[in-house]
């Protein structure tokens, strides 16, 4: 790890040393599996829509997701969202007839996948006496999904939009798992892959930032040139 990476910059010139860390959890941790469009395709072909092409409706989940201006994860808003992705290819849309089992599946192990750097991190953070936690926009499905993906034991502090009523990059969410933590914001370093959500948050709150850009396509506008591309690099990056 070059010294560059481990410069203060990194972190926004922390005021405390690095006590915890929290990490966001879509793209951070996991990832739908095999993708968004298959898990939909196959939950409309056991209602009877067979071979919906997966890049229609990869397409038009991402423009209607990309298009949203404020979400609460509330189970009306992905019904919303569902339909849109939708739309076209079925009728009546989903939030009539499958949505529900829909729903549920994203609330099973099996549509998601762990990172393969995931456990590796996790474990040599632990190790070195590192607090651990999460900072998601999700539902009430997060916390029992964690724990069907054998995530949730790392983690001493689990902060979910839907139970703070605050979503990020609002400071409040970031503000509630610092009080958890019982540790000063500058203690804390939040790991996440989005520049508004993840970064700008946690520094508006206090906490010290590091962005994640897993896939060079990922890069976004705004986001700092300081980065890691995969968790293994984490613990060069705190070494002392």
């Amino acid at each position: 790890m070059s010294r560059a990476l481990t410069d203060a910059s990194v972190f926004g010139a922390p005021v405390n040393p690095v006590r915890a860390i929290t990490f966001d959890v879509g793209g951070t941790l996991i990832e739908p599996w095999p993708s968004v469009g298959s898990i939909y395709a196959q939950v409309a072909a056991r209602h009877g829509w067979k071979d919906l092409s997966v890049e229609a409706l990869e397409q038009q989940f991402a423009a209607a997701w990309g298009g949203l201006k404020e979400f609460n994860h509330t189970r009306r808003e992905w019904a919303e969202i569902v339909d849109a992705s939708f739309r076209g290819l079925v009728s009546p849309p989903p939030s009539q007839t499958f949505f529900p089992e829909l729903f549920s599946c994203f609330s099973e192990p099996q549509a998601w996948r762990v990172f393969e750097d995931v456990e590796p991190a996790l474990d040599a953070l632990a190790s070195r006496g590192f607090k651990l936690g999460v900072i998601s926009n999700w539902d009430e499905r997060l916390q029992p999904l964690l724990g069907r993906l054998n995530l949730l034991g790392y983690f001493d502090v689990v902060v979910v939009s839907c139970d703070v009523g605050f979503p990020k990059p609002s400071r409040v969410i970031f503000e509630h798992a610092a009080e958890k933590f019982g540790l000063p914001p500058s203690a804390i370093l939040h790991v996440g892959d989005s520049a508004e959500m993840d970064l700008r948050g946690a520094k508006t709150a206090g906490l010290q930032a590091v962005g994640l850009r897993r896939r060079p396509e990922s890069h976004q506008q705004g986001q700092p040139a300081r980065h890691i591309t995969s968790l293994h690099e984490l613990e060069a990056l705190l070494a002392s």
